[in-house]
């Protein structure tokens, strides 16, 4: 029996040897006769019975939309996409910085420049962080895992800003890592406890964000599996619900008076309010006045989610460029420019993008689906090639165990960190020392109808100083 063995196994290896050898040998020939092949078939058969035909079918429909008509036909229910809108928006590329060159002169590369930001500033107790970066709401169990929720919160804290909870179940190791921490106050039966909030060093009132705007949802148990049931009060096989209202045939009373409330509970700190930006903002500015915030949070059309409609992520709302000139444009009217804050999220990706917002008016701006992308770095490694990245980051996802959190905190860290040292190059590259001194007088923009919306210069024009002009 060994022997039979031995020579099966000495014959598999020679066949083997011989086709391996034919192999290197014939390669090219096969290849030759594959592509022939392959080419006479492209060329040869009809339009209809032809591969290329996906060509026109996909310029026609779009590959997005065709994978996602595909998905809708298999499942009948609503589809719920990562990541936000995947269209192109107005956006800040056109958009560039003025430097100091002859006069002023930029500065010195070993002088500190203050970066530091206070939210709130009229409130009892303001929250004063140390850059203008800060994590915004991604939700633990919903969206996020528990690692990769705790490791956002300590970088926050190393980096001296803050992170807000997200509209999930408040992780106590969360709570224990951050430093400056905004307790999202949502539609949900959870994250309300009284020592929450009292733990908090500002409260957001969610009414609505950038891909589902003011909309509700339903996570079965399915989906929304392990400790963060327990974290949100959820029995074994009950639906997680995300409502549309606070309160049932809610006004803006209503509203008002849980602003109080909170204020009162929290013995001061920072109350305010996130919405999607819609085409009626000023309106929507003027009613959040009303409720007597301390901040106003404007997530644009850009802003992700962990999933979101098709519908509502492309076809409501407006870019977050428009957004934020509005905003910012309506406060100065409304002479709360100073008084109230404004923080602006969506499709902000690079130091360059977190800066025009900050010269466009914002007082701080909320990082989300970058932070996941730098929270994760190489540990996305673990999922791919046969799985996407983000299945190292979900509650749900199937490498979320493999995510190593002290890796996590470095890489956001880093991010953070190197963000803040471009954003203060920048400043001393247009002849500033606070971030204070940023304006939009600091723009030009070499898309004429850009610099006509935002009220900067048009590149193309003669440099007029308007600041030295005299009656």
């Amino acid at each position: 029996m060994t022997n039979i063995l031995l020579i099966a196994t000495l014959a598999m290896i020679f066949i083997l040897f011989i086709f391996f050898i034919l192999m290197l040998v014939g390669w090219r020939w096969i290849m030759k006769r594959l592509v022939k092949q392959a080419g006479k078939i492209i060329m040869t058969d009809s339009y209809q019975e032809n591969l290329i035909e996906l060509i026109p079918g996909f310029k026609h429909m779009g590959i997005q939309n065709a994978l996602e008509n595909n998905l809708r036909a298999e499942t009948g229910d609503v589809l719920h996409r990562p990541f936000g809108s995947s269209k192109k928006w107005p956006h800040f590329d056109e958009i560039t910085f003025i430097p100091a060159q002859t006069s002023p002169f930029a500065i010195d590369g070993d002088e500190d420049v203050d970066v530091k930001v206070t939210i709130g500033p009229k409130a009892k107790k303001p929250m004063k962080i140390k850059i203008p970066l800060m994590i915004s709401g991604m939700a633990y169990g919903i969206a996020l895992s528990e690692q990769v929720k705790i490791a956002l919160a300590t970088a926050a804290k190393n980096t001296g800003t803050a992170i807000n909870s997200g509209e999930g179940g408040i992780l106590p190791e969360e709570l224990e890592s951050a430093g400056k921490y905004i307790l999202q106050f949502s539609k949900t039966e959870w994250g309300k406890e009284e020592k929450t909030i009292k733990r908090a060093d500002m409260i957001e009132i969610k009414l609505g964000q950038g891909a589902v705007m003011g909309m509700g949802g339903n996570i079965s148990p399915e989906n929304l599996t392990g400790r963060a049931r327990e974290v949100m009060g959820l029995k074994e096989n009950e639906t997680a619900h995300i409502m549309e209202h606070f309160f049932e045939k809610q006004t803006l009373k209503d509203l008002k008076e849980l602003v109080d409330e909170l204020r009162s509970i929290t013995g001061g700190v920072p109350i305010g309010a996130k919405i999607g930006a819609g085409g009626k903002i000023e309106e929507d500015i003027d009613h959040l006045i009303e409720m007597g915030v301390d901040f106003i949070a404007v997530d644009g059309g850009q802003g992700a989610s962990v999933g979101a409609p098709p519908l509502l992520a492309d076809d409501f709302g407006i870019p977050t460029l428009h957004a934020l000139i509005r905003a910012s444009n309506h406060l100065e009217k409304r002479k709360k420019k100073g008084e109230i804050s404004l923080i602006v999220s969506g499709g902000l990706f690079t130091p360059g993008h977190f800066l025009k917002v900050l010269a466009l008016g914002a007082d701080a701006v909320y990082l989300g689906s970058v932070m996941l992308f730098t929270v994760s770095h190489k540990q996305t490694l673990n999922s791919l090639p046969f799985e996407p990245p983000t299945q190292a980051v979900w509650n749900e996802g199937k490498f979320k165990d493999t995510f190593k959190i002290e890796d996590g905190t470095k890489s956001a860290e880093k991010f953070l960190t190197a963000s803040t040292e471009e954003i203060k190059m920048a400043l001393r590259a247009m002849g500033k020392k606070t971030l204070k001194e940023l304006s939009k007088k600091d723009l030009v923009s070499y898309d004429e109808m850009t610099a006509k919306m935002i009220g900067i210069p048009f590149s193309f024009e003669p440099w007029e100083d308007k600041s030295k002009k005299t009656e």
